[in-house]
């Protein structure tokens, strides 16, 4: 579904990335986690383009997203992305910012994106809500609304840029459920995240970022029992202290 190969990334003279090759397969879940600054925001927003790379290759479903006078907006449509900050529209209620998408991208009618986001907000446990704006809304439940919106499009491959960093405590088992949900689906997902149970009880595989580069890729068992290198071992290390 996602390939990286040969992919670098620099910040100037900083090198942000460094001969990134991965895959992730149709279905697949996998967590990135690591010490902060080690690139995992950076590699995601690669995936669709919100990061240029300098070197490489980055294909979605065979797609080269980086291409030269390729389409951007196609590529996106077809990769959700749920982001730290929710990055609501605060000018429009639930429902509209779920159905705008479908119908300015896709050119998708009015009714039929209104019901397909009844749907998604019902899906996210906010069926509720559709006419609530995003100031009446949690911190959580704006967080479901940006899953809801990014759904819409019917992505068949879904991006999470630390979704929960910014809620309360409180707030976070809502938004794993919802995530939880779209694993049980098939959903393919790539998340970048600091909750390491979410990690261990979805994820089928984890990556190990240090220094902009993946140092590890393990099964969640082999990650949390029997880590290769010693900087996870010094990050697991801290984060059970």
């Amino acid at each position: 579904m996602i390939s990286f190969s040969r992919v670098g990334k620099w910040y100037g003279d900083y090198q942000a990335l460094a001969n990134i090759n991965a895959e992730v397969a149709r279905g697949e879940v996998v967590v990135v986690c690591g010490p902060s600054g080690s690139g995992k925001s950076t590699l995601i927003r690669t995936v669709n383009r919100l990061e240029e790379i300098q070197q490489g290759t980055i294909r979605v479903e065979g797609v080269d997203t980086h291409e030269r006078g390729g389409n951007i907006n196609r590529i996106r449509s077809r990769i959700g992305f749920v982001f730290q900050q929710f990055n609501l529209f605060p000018h429009l209620n639930a429902l509209q910012n779920v159905s705008l998408g479908p119908v300015k991208v896709a050119g998708a009618s009015r009714a039929s994106a209104e019901a397909r986001a009844r749907e998604l907000l019902a899906k996210v446990g906010l069926g509720h809500k559709c006419d609530a704006f995003p100031l009446q809304l949690s911190g959580g439940q704006q967080q479901r609304v940006a899953i809801a919106r990014a759904l819409a499009m019917n992505p068949p491959v879904m991006l999470f840029d630390e979704p929960t960093s910014a809620l309360d405590p409180e707030m976070v088992g809502e938004v794993l459920a919802v995530m939880k949900s779209l694993a049980r689906d098939g959903m393919t997902m790539v998340c970048v995240t600091h909750e390491m149970g979410f990690a261990r009880e979805v994820a089928d595989r984890v990556w190990f970022m240090d220094a902009g580069r993946i140092v590890e890729e393990a099964t969640p068992d082999e990650f949390f029992e029997r880590p290769s290198s010693e900087r996870a071992q010094k990050f697991l290390a801290e984060i059970r202290h």
